[in-house]
C-alpha cells in the first residue's frame, strides 16, 4: 500500500480562528517569535499499486470536491508519502 497525502489549509483571506487561538497560547507560553499560526489538515489516502499521474489526479480531485470546503479551504499539496528509506521527495502531483 502506497500512502498518497492530501494538504489542505485556509484560503489566505480567510480568518482562521483556530490558528489565530493557537498563535496566542503559543505567545501566551513564551514563544514571542511566532507572529502566525494557520491550522490545517492532512488526509493520508492508502492506495493499493503504484502511483502515477492518473492516480495523483484522482486523489487531487478527491481533495477538491470531497475533502476541502471550497468556500474557506484550498487544497495546498498532494504527494506520495516518502517511504522510510527516503530522505526526501516523493512523487509530487499537480494540486
Amino acid at each position: 500500500m502506497v500512502q498518497v497525502i492530501v494538504e489542505v489549509m485556509p484560503k489566505t483571506d480567510y480568518t482562521d480562528p483556530r490558528g489565530a487561538q493557537m498563535g496566542n497560547a503559543l505567545n501566551h507560553v513564551g514563544f514571542d517569535g511566532v507572529i502566525q499560526v494557520r491550522q490545517g489538515k492532512r488526509f493520508e489516502l492508502g492506495v493499493d499499486g503504484p502511483v502515477n499521474n492518473t492516480v495523483l489526479a484522482q486523489a487531487s480531485q478527491i481533495a477538491k470536491e470531497v475533502l476541502a470546503n471550497p468556500v474557506t479551504e484550498d487544497v495546498t499539496a498532494v504527494f506520495v508519502q516518502p517511504s522510510r528509506g527516503e530522505q526526501h521527495g516523493g512523487h509530487k502531483g499537480a494540486v
